[in-house]
């Protein structure tokens, strides 16, 4: 399989790494200082393309990738305010995107314990919920993807919750989820979900101990949707 990888920053280099021990090639490697190569790239010696760039890259980077024909696989986050508008090309094109805010196996069981216990408390008015996640300081955007995705699956389960929050300086009302977000090196990644009240309190916690488990599921997930069609995601992948 050739892989074109946009953004060879960190995760780029590992997804890289790995793609080569699993006996793929790499047909180039993109980042902002050489981003005028990929008009030197044939559409046809590219099977599929991993794109872990930068929020404000993202959306450029996804959309070539669709117009061309090359199935894309993005786990960048902070970009998704126009999700909206890379779905519709990706419909219109007939193209291949796939999105994960985190492609670990483990954070996505994480996501459906989430959500399940959400469930579980939804008519607990007692508790209050809350949300942590600790990142390293190179990560930009805040609350990170992950966070986000935790959060609405809270708020798509508890009715008494109209939207999340970042957790800052002003009063958090009863219908929000309050996430605070920290820049802690050298943490790759922690979520806490927290449900409190004046008896108990009730935590899960998903902690990542380095970002290989992050890039590996990208690999495996660019394996499966290089002869898909449509907007995939990790439930598609995992059959949940």
């Amino acid at each position: 399989m050739n892989v074109l990888i946009l953004g060879y920053g960190k995760m780029g280099k590992i997804i890289s790494e790995i793609a080569e021990q699993r006996g793929h090639t790499i047909a180039a490697k993109i980042n902002i200082e050489n981003t005028h190569e990929l008009q030197t790239i044939k559409p046809s010696e590219v099977d599929v393309a991993i794109e872990f760039s930068q929020p404000e890259s993202a959306f450029g980077n996804i959309s070539w990738c669709i117009e061309r024909g090359i199935p894309v696989v993005s786990g960048t986050t902070g970009w998704l305010d126009k999700r909206v508008e890379v779905e519709r090309l990706c419909k219109e094109s007939n193209g291949t995107f796939f999105y994960a805010s985190n492609f670990s196996v483990g954070v996505n069981i994480f996501f459906k314990v989430n959500e399940f216990l959400a469930q579980l408390m939804k008519d607990q008015s007692g508790y209050r919920v809350s949300m942590e996640e600790v990142h390293h300081t190179e990560k930009k955007d805040a609350p990170s993807g992950t966070a986000i995705t935790l959060a609405e699956g809270v708020v798509g389960q508890i009715g008494r919750l109209k939207e999340w929050v970042l957790q800052n300086d002003q009063p958090i009302k009863d219908s929000q989820l309050p996430i605070t977000a920290k820049r802690i090196d050298p943490a790759p990644g922690t979520h806490i979900i927290r449900y409190q009240s004046a008896i108990d309190d009730i935590e899960i916690t998903h902690t990542a101990h380095s970002r290989r488990g992050f890039a590996e599921g990208a690999v495996l997930v660019g394996e499966w949707v290089k002869d898909k069609k449509g907007i995939l995601s990790m439930d598609d992948f995992l059959s949940f």
